[in-house]
Formats: structure tokens, C-alpha cells, sequence
């Protein structure tokens, strides 16, 4: 993470956006109207995720106007969890908003975040209860949403919007890369992290069109896998791998003995698949095992020390 700048102030935004080139000036617009009614110092952070349509033109002539208005521009699309975090890195406010660049999260919810904040949460997290999208994702978000909070044990609505509230504390804390920032959430959670959730306004596309396609649906559950295993057994992968071991063993073993007690009993044992079936599922548990034990020694030597976090003393 690079170093924060000298001054700092109280509040950052943070806009990643990919081709949003229509929608920058007006959102930049109502930005200013909403925190400046809060009398805070802010700064706005344009992150440009490679765009080919003069997103980053259009931030550059704001900011010529507006001196807290800056632009990053990568030279190619890394994705929104790396322009989030190139923000986060560049960002000095204590407070750190993050919306879409589409115009479809309101700005004029600034202020009830950075209030829900300073009640004393660490992360506060839009809510779309009026979603103005498609069937499809209105439903496909619920399912999930719902498997997430369950997976991860936070109750929230709506993980992936991208309207929401850090303390400083939060984004210094997290590394978010690949597509981890639908599970923003639930990591800061995982680290101990006070985490809520309030209702905001959605609003209609005006311009352009969106950006996720049927892929983020697969690699939803690939980047849930992964969250459940860097934050849940990172410490322990044994346990982990272990576990489906055993389980694996305890299904080839019971099919093994089954066919055992019929050789005993003098009926004669024939190549079947399920014999086989038996035999592949012991091997396989011994795999995982190992897989385990190998997992145990690379943690140790990554983690020679256990870490934590205080959240205070006396």
C-alpha cells in the first residue's frame, strides 16, 4: 500500500469506473452538492479501470475546476477490486465512500453513511431495497446474497452494492484483489470489524450499459470458496482438508467393508463400480490429508507469529 498524503482530510470517495464517460461530470456535480451542505473537507478519486471512451478526459476537466477532484487511469482493465483498491491507496480521508460510477447510487446518501459511521461502525453497507434492475438480477442477487450471509455468518441484503462507508482503519486493513470486492463485508467481519447495513436509493441507468455479464455468477461462488478458506482456515488448512478427508474416507471405507463382509460371508467379489468407487474414495482421502499436512507447513512458514487486532485497553 503506498503512503497516505501529509494532509489529510474527512472524508474520500472513491468512484471506479469503467467507460462511464457520460455520467462523470453530473455525478462529480452532485457529489459537491451533497457533502459541501456537510461543511467537511472531501476529495474525490476517479478511478479509470482502462476505459476507451474518455472517462478519464472527463474527470481531468472537472478536476481543472475543482481542485478536490482527481483522476487515476490505468493503462488497462484490471477489474473494479483493483481500481478500488488503487483509491484506497491514494485516499487520505478518515471516512472512505465508494459508489458506482453509473449514477444509479445516489450521492445524497453520503451524509446518512458517514452518520451511521460515526454512531460507531467500522463499515456501513447500502442497502438497494428498490432495486431498478433487470428480473434476472434482482433475483440472482437474492440467491447470493442469501448464500453469503449464511456462508459467512453476517445477515446482510445486499453485500454487492457498491455504495458504502470505511472507516480509515477498514481499507488499511484489507488487501482486496480478483473479484473479492463483492465480499467486502464479510471480510472486514472476519476481521473483527463492526459491520451494518442501511437503506439507500437505486436509480435507473441513464447512461451506457452495465458491465457484468452470466461469468460474475461462477466466479461469485469461486470468490466465495475462496473467502471461506483464506479467512475461515487460512491459520489451519488441516482442518480444513482434514475434514473432507475424513469424510471421504469414512464413505470409501463403509462401501470397502460392505463388499468385506460379503467375502467373509463366501460370495465371490467381481470388478463392480461400486468396489471401485470404494477404493478411489480411500485414496483420495489420503490425498486430502496430505494435501493438509503440506498446507500446515507452508502456513508455518508464512506465519511464524499468530496475529491479531485490539480493538482497545485500558
Amino acid at each position: 500500500m503506498t503512503d497516505n498524503p501529509v494532509n489529510s482530510c474527512s472524508i474520500s470517495v472513491v468512484i471506479p469506473a469503467f467507460n462511464e464517460a457520460e455520467s462523470i461530470p453530473e455525478l462529480l456535480d452532485r457529489i459537491h452538492q451533497s457533502i459541501n451542505g456537510m461543511g467537511r473537507t472531501y476529495e474525490v478519486w476517479v478511478i479509470d479501470d482502462g476505459s476507451d471512451d474518455g472517462t478519464y478526459a472527463a474527470a481531468a476537466a472537472v478536476a481543472q475546476k475543482r481542485p478536490e477532484v482527481h483522476a487515476v487511469e490505468f493503462t488497462r482493465n484490471h477489474g473494479k477490486a483493483a481500481a478500488l483498491q488503487a483509491g484506497f491507496d491514494a485516499s487520505c480521508g478518515e471516512i472512505i465512500i465508494t459508489m458506482d460510477a453509473d449514477l444509479q447510487d445516489d450521492p445524497a446518501e453520503i451524509p446518512a453513511l458517514v452518520a451511521k459511521i460515526e454512531q460507531g461502525w467500522d463499515l456501513v453497507s447500502g442497502w438497494k431495497q428498490d432495486r431498478k434492475d433487470s428480473l434476472v438480477k434482482n433475483q440472482t442477487s437474492k440467491i447470493f446474497n442469501w448464500v453469503v450471509s449464511r456462508s459467512v455468518g453476517l445477515r446482510l441484503h445486499d453485500f454487492n452494492c457498491g455504495l458504502k462507508a470505511y472507516r480509515r482503519e477498514v481499507v488499511e486493513s484489507l488487501k482486496i484483489y480478483g473479484e473479492l470486492h463483492r465480499f467486502v463485508p464479510a471480510l472486514a467481519y472476519r476481521e473483527g470489524f463492526r459491520v451494518a447495513e442501511i437503506p439507500v436509493r437505486h436509480h435507473k441507468r441513464t447512461f451506457g450499459v452495465t458491465k457484468y455479464g452470466p461469468a460474475r455468477f461462477l466466479n461469485g461462488f469461486l470468490d466465495l470458496m475462496t473467502l471461506l478458506f483464506l479467512s475461515g482456515r487460512a491459520t489451519s488448512p488441516l482442518h480444513l482438508f482434514g475434514r473432507i478427508g475424513i469424510a471421504t474416507f469414512a464413505v470409501g471405507a463403509a462401501i470397502d467393508l460392505y463388499f468385506l463382509v460379503l467375502w467373509l460371508a463366501g460370495n465371490g467379489l467381481r470388478l463392480r463400480p461400486l468396489l471401485l468407487l470404494g477404493v478411489v474414495l480411500v485414496l483420495l482421502s489420503v490425498q486430502f490429508i496430505s494435501l493438509g499436512l503440506i498446507a500446515e507447513l507452508v502456513v508455518a512458514g508464512h506465519n511464524p507469529e499468530q496475529e491479531y487486532r485490539v480493538r482497545r485497553r485500558i
